[in-house]
């Protein structure tokens, strides 16, 4: 019997270790995902990560997509995820960007804040596109 309660416990310690390395490993295919997406210049698959519940409150408007299609991205570069609860990291980018009709460099700063649903088992993007506003 204590065998058996041995055995059951070393299975619930490595389901445990397997769940929070796949939610880790999750998140760093996440966020290199839509890093990748926002190097690209791919808004509209960049705008796939952001949260469901904050896309429906936060529509882009056609003056943002019209923004988003004025640039072309010249370097995205991360501080890397930094945990800011159980569920939750943040992350600043620095993007530069290029105005594609004049050839203009500017640089935003993009503060990002990321949640895990554990419903849908996989990470959000809370905080949105960057604001990629000349001037921000």
């Amino acid at each position: 019997m204590r065998r058996l309660v041995v055995t059951g416990m070393a299975l619930l310690l490595l389901a445990g270790c397997a769940t929070l390395q796949n939610k880790s490993t999750l998140r760093d295919d996440t966020l290199d995902g839509y890093g990748a997406a926002l190097r690209w210049g791919d808004f509209p698959s960049a705008w796939t990560y952001v949260d469901p519940a904050v896309r429906a409150a936060h529509p882009l408007t056609q003056q943002q997509k019209a923004l988003y299609n004025s640039v072309k991205v010249a370097e995205y570069d991360t501080s890397g995820p930094v945990a800011s609860g159980p569920d939750s990291v943040r992350q600043t980018a620095q993007i530069s960007l290029i105005v594609k009709s004049s050839q203009r460099v500017y640089n935003v700063v993009d503060h990002q804040t990321w949640h895990w649903d554990a419903k849908a088992k996989r990470w959000w993007l809370e905080s949105g596109l960057p604001d990629i506003s000349p001037g921000q």
